[in-house]
């Protein structure tokens, strides 16, 4: 799978995508991604990108000028395959469901928004989708793009050495994954569940089921409740 991500800082990039799973699936030619630096299609001396918002307020907005240009560069035409997502905190909560759409998809490419925000009409007349990955304000994109690249990434044919593990994880089933334990066994007193270690994979299976209810009806009650409407 191939993403593009569309920033003014492309520099930002160098760190979150040399690392682990990420690392190694573009060393193996399963993902690539192509980080594009806004300011090449501005066309004046200050390479300026962003403009005050129209009936005034405070910060500053992306201008769609340099958006559309760049997207359309970079694909002069696009198809069924290809989609174009808008981050934002005014965007549609980013989840798993998302993550296994878009994995399906031959290219991805994200507009990390900035500043204030990004011109409407990059949302209305751009962008397929615009999403946000939590109910908080980030200071630019940029960490949010990360987030979903690799959301996206690690559900790649081949990415993950074992290709059972991205379908037992939280989020997956409605639930969150089930909790886990390591050697040793006995840890400051500390124990593992007696069933782990008997041996039984049924018991152990139905275990696992009943404790990952247990953590979502604990930590994320919502999701249980999404489960019964």
């Amino acid at each position: 799978m191939k993403f593009h991500v569309l920033t003014i800082f492309p520099e930002f990039f160098r760190g979150p995508f040399e690392h682990g799973v990420l690392q190694r699936a573009r060393q193996a030619g399963l993902v690539e991604i192509c980080i594009h630096d806004l300011r090449n299609w501005t066309h004046d001396r200050h390479r300026t990108v962003d403009d005050r918002p129209f009936g005034g307020g405070e910060g500053m907005l992306l201008k769609p000028e340099p958006i559309f240009e760049a997207v359309e560069a970079i694909w002069p035409i696009r198809n069924a395959k290809q989609r174009v997502a808008l981050l934002s905190a005014q965007g549609r909560k980013f989840n798993q469901a998302m993550a296994r759409e878009y994995s399906a998809l031959e290219e991805l490419l994200l507009i990390c928004g900035r500043y204030e925000g990004v011109d409407e009409r990059v949302a209305e007349h751009l962008a397929d989708d615009e999403i946000s990955i939590g109910d908080y304000v980030l200071s630019g994109g940029e960490l949010a793009a990360a987030v979903v690249v690799d959301a996206v990434a690690r559900l790649g044919a081949g990415v993950l050495g074992n290709e059972c593990s991205a379908a037992v994880e939280s989020f997956e089933n409605g639930l969150l994954d089930c909790p886990q334990w390591t050697r040793p066994a006995d840890f400051r007193g500390w124990k593992v569940p007696e069933v782990l270690v008997g041996g039984n994979h049924e018991e152990i299976r139905r275990w696992r089921n009943e404790a990952a209810r247990r953590k979502t009806a604990r930590l994320r009650p919502d999701l249980l409740e999404r489960e019964l409407k």
